[in-house]
């Protein structure tokens, strides 16, 4: 099996660490321990004396039913039973792929994307189709296109919803129509949703696939909207079909999640409006600063995203992206994403959901830095 370098992986690595201004990170700003205890009004204390005398065993293999339920609550259509807990939002659309796509299946997946969704069921064996999401359109899917690309042979359509890196989103009745198409051919329909409810627009209300679409697939995470990646907890959401399906794969690569990121998972969900509460504040708030400082830069223009935490600036000078990157993070610190990662050249991702001084400091140095260039 041969697969493509991850190249956004390979470079958060690379230089994540030794950032000063962190501006690439795609994570609302991460809760301390402290801080997820307590959010809901709990002792600190008292909370881990709850659970001091738990043993170091395998957890619930599936998830514990605490975790499952209240995912389940996040969803109109689904039950605990339709919930399967996998290591991250990674680990979970991993395990759907492993789990439908077979050497010689057409699937077409929405691009740019996060590049697991693509370059994994690519390594498969499948003829993977790109469905090429443009400023022109918002970054939308083009449904004539999409219409065009499925036949007989495709088994599975993937989309992410917010998308990832453009923050543009579709709504109820753009996703109510890939759905018509995915149902005309039978196919499944997976969609990223680790950016859901970080809607920029406080009367949104969009479903998750999983309640549209019985054949349609949502994966989730602890890490993102809720602020909490070193839990390393997301899931599947799903029909129970494709669970079980996935059960027989999962004992090969996972067998079950940590006790420990299992409780303080199952906690933060009951405290679930609280931690958006905070968090859709952070990303409304900042993405105003952001959107007023673009307004001042006559070298960046943006696509105003609509929803999770990340947008595309393009700049107006001759520099790859990588090389544009590296030089400001040796200049100042600041670290962004560069848009060849996604294939986006004469761009950067940025992530404007870190904590709010971060987000203006780091902007005010990639002021001076722009000022350097021409």
């Amino acid at each position: 099996m041969k697969i493509k370098p991850f190249a956004i992986e390979e470079w958060m690595n690379e230089y994540e660490n030794d950032a000063v201004y962190n501006l690439a990170e795609t994570c609302v700003d991460s809760l301390s321990i402290e801080e997820l205890v307590t959010i809901g009004g709990q002792d600190y204390d008292a909370f881990f004396r709850t659970i001091a005398d738990k043993k170091m065993t395998y957890g619930h293999i599936t998830g514990s039913p605490k975790f499952k339920k209240n995912v389940a609550k996040l969803y109109e259509k689904m039950e605990p039973e339709n919930i399967l807990s996998m290591n991250g939002a990674i680990g979970a659309n991993f395990l759907v792929l492993y789990t439908l796509v077979e050497p010689g299946d057409e699937v077409i997946c929405v691009d740019p994307t996060y590049q697991q969704l693509h370059s994994v069921p690519e390594s498969f064996g499948a003829e993977v189709k790109r469905l090429r999401l443009t400023p022109e359109n918002n970054y939308l899917p083009d449904l004539e296109e999409l219409e065009s690309l499925v036949n007989p042979k495709t088994k599975l359509i993937i989309i992410n919803n917010p998308n990832n890196p453009s923050g543009s989103v579709m709504d109820a009745a753009y996703l109510s129509e890939i759905v018509e198409i995915a149902r005309k051919h039978d196919a499944y329909l997976l969609c990223d949703e680790v950016y859901r409810g970080l809607w920029q627009n406080p009367e949104t209300d969009i479903p998750a696939m999983a309640d549209l679409y019985e054949k349609g697939i949502s994966t989730g995470s602890m890490s993102k909207a809720l602020s909490l990646a070193g839990l390393r907890l997301g899931w599947i959401a799903g029909p129970k079909e494709l669970i079980e399906r996935c059960l027989i794969r999962r004992d090969y690569t996972t067998i079950s999640n940590g006790r420990i990121d299992d409780l303080l998972a199952a906690h933060a969900l009951e405290n679930y409006d609280a931690i958006m509460s905070r968090n859709l504040k952070i990303i409304r708030d900042n993405l105003q600063i952001l959107d007023e400082w673009v307004e001042t830069e006559e070298k960046i223009t943006y696509f105003k995203p609509q929803g999770g935490t990340t947008a595309i600036l393009q700049y107006s000078v001759d520099i790859p992206s990588e090389q544009f990157c590296i030089d400001l993070f040796k200049a100042n610190g600041v670290f962004l994403a560069p848009g060849d990662c996604f294939d986006l050249p004469g761009s950067v991702r940025i992530g404007y959901a870190c904590s709010t001084k971060v987000l203006q400091n780091g902007l005010e140095k990639l002021s001076e830095y722009l000022k350097t260039i021409n």
